[in-house]
C-alpha cells in the first residue's frame, strides 16, 4: 500500500552512480555520434530537395559542396554548409577538452561517416568540411589551413592541388599552433581523406601508380580535365 521508505540521500547516490557511467562512456558515446552526424548526407538531400538529383549519379559521383553547387546552386550551398560543419564537429565538442584524445577520433569518425556514408551505400565525399568543423573544435589552426587551400586552388583554378598542399601542411602548422593533440586532430581527420581520395568512388580501370598519384594531386585518374559529365549510372 505504501511507497517503501529510502533513506534520505539515496536517490542523489542513485544518480551519482548513473552520472559516473554516462561520464565513463562519454568517450565512446562522442566517437559514435561523430560517426552517425557525419554520415548524414545533407548535400545530397538538398540536391534532391532542391533539383531532384541523386549527386551519385552526377559527373564523378562525389556527394560534395561543388556537386550540389553545380546542380542547386549558392543558396542551398550556403545553407548545408553550416551543416556540414557543425556534423564534424558535433563529437568533438561532445567528447570535450578533458578528452583530447576521444575528441581527436570524433572527427576522425564524422569525416569517415561522411566520405563512406552508410545512408549512401557507401558512397560520399572527400570530408573536407567535417574535417573543418571538427578542427574548429579541437585546432582552429588547422580549419584556417584547409579553408587557405581550398580557396588557393579556386583561385589557381585546380580547388584539388591546393588541398594537397594545406594537407602537407596540415599536420606541422596545427601542432605549431596547438601542440601535441592538436597534431593528432589534424592527422586523424587527415588520414579518411586521403583514403578517400585514393580510392575514390570507383576502382580504376587501370590501377597503376600513375593513377593514384593523379587521384591523391587531382582528384581524378587522369591529369586532364574531362568534358563535365551528364547524370549517369552509379560509381559505387
Amino acid at each position: 500500500m505504501f511507497a517503501r521508505w529510502q533513506p534520505p540521500g539515496a536517490c542523489g547516490r542513485y544518480s551519482r552512480k548513473h552520472l559516473e557511467i554516462v561520464a565513463a562512456a562519454r568517450p565512446a558515446l562522442a566517437v559514435a555520434a561523430g560517426f552517425a552526424a557525419g554520415a548524414i548526407p545533407f548535400s545530397n538531400l538538398m540536391a534532391r530537395r532542391a533539383a531532384g538529383v541523386d549527386l551519385r549519379d552526377v559527373g564523378t559521383g562525389t556527394v560534395s559542396g561543388s556537386g550540389l553547387q553545380k546542380v542547386a546552386g549558392a543558396g542551398p550551398l550556403a545553407v548545408v554548409g553550416i551543416f556540414e560543419l557543425a556534423k564534424g564537429a558535433l563529437g568533438p565538442a561532445l567528447a570535450g577538452r578533458s578528452h583530447p584524445v576521444a575528441a581527436a577520433l570524433a572527427g576522425a569518425a564524422a569525416v569517415s561517416g561522411h566520405n563512406w556514408s552508410p545512408w549512401l551505400g557507401g558512397a560520399g565525399g572527400r570530408g573536407i568540411s567535417p574535417a573543418i568543423g571538427s578542427l574548429l573544435v579541437n585546432g582552429p589552426a588547422g580549419s584556417a589551413v584547409l579553408l587557405a587551400g581550398l580557396a588557393g586552388g579556386k583561385l589557381a583554378g585546380e580547388t584539388a592541388l591546393g588541398s594537397v598542399v594545406a594537407y602537407a601542411l596540415l599536420v606541422p602548422l596545427t601542432a605549431r599552433v596547438h601542440g601535441r593533440h592538436g597534431a593528432f586532430a589534424a592527422a586523424a581527420v587527415l588520414v579518411p581523406i586521403v583514403a578517400k581520395r585514393l580510392m575514390g568512388n570507383a576502382r580504376p580501370a587501370e590501377a597503376s601508380a600513375c593513377v593514384y598519384l593523379n587521384r591523391l594531386f587531382f582528384d581524378r585518374d587522369t591529369v586532364r580535365k574531362t568534358a563535365a559529365a551528364a547524370p549517369r549510372g552509379r560509381a559505387n
